[in-house]
């Protein structure tokens, strides 16, 4: 990455805030936050359009859509991030999200679940291409039109920050706190949705 990026010494503002959290978190500040500072603005807008779709379709729905994305679009920076997020929410245990992030069978999701996941993965390669079926199927599961539209949001917003990132040549730092069987598994999700893409 070749973008100069805030200095963590004296930073202040948004940009204090985002390095604080990772301080506290993990000790250090992750390449992915040096590279959203340097437009705080933007990352406090993102931030406030996460804030937004969340409540509607709750926690999990949200990180299945975020992690469906980033499969997709081969994220490792998503995949690491997201994982250990819905790990440390109990959202998932670590042989649920291996085996999702290997596209293995159905990873234990219910059809509702495994949609959301689809949808997000259609959106990020094919978006062209979806038509009302592709919504039907949601409804038919249960989801309300504003749970819809924010499942959509939810995936179509890791597309705009994990593409930045990815378009950015950003690092991907390791994430404390992942086994390194998972680390491995989510890595090379993100990878093989490269080659796919030719990326």
């Amino acid at each position: 990455m070749i973008v100069s990026t805030p200095e963590i010494d004296g930073a202040t503002g948004h940009v204090g805030e985002m390095y604080d959290g990772d301080l506290r978190g993990d000790g250090f500040v992750f390449a992915h936050t040096r590279a959203m500072a340097v437009n705080p603005d933007a990352h406090q807008a993102f931030e406030d359009l996460i804030h937004a779709i969340v409540p509607s379709i709750g926690l999990r729905t949200y990180e299945l859509a975020t992690l469906g994305a980033a499969r997709a679009i081969g994220s490792e920076h998503c995949l690491l991030a997201h994982g250990r997020k819905s790990l440390r929410a109990g959202l998932f245990d670590e042989d649920q999200l291996a085996r999702l992030a290997r596209h293995d069978g159905d990873a234990g999701l219910d059809d509702a679940d495994a949609a959301v996941v689809a949808y997000a993965e259609k959106l990020s390669t094919d978006a062209a291409t979806m038509t009302d079926a592709d919504t039907q199927r949601l409804r038919d599961l249960g989801f309300s039109d504003r749970q819809i539209v924010d499942i959509t949001l939810a995936a179509a917003a890791r597309n705009y920050f994990s593409r930045a990132l990815q378009a950015l040549a950003v690092p991907v730092d390791d994430v404390p706190g992942l086994s390194p069987a998972l680390a491995s598994a989510l890595r090379a999700s993100g990878g093989a949705a490269r080659d796919l893409s030719g990326g």
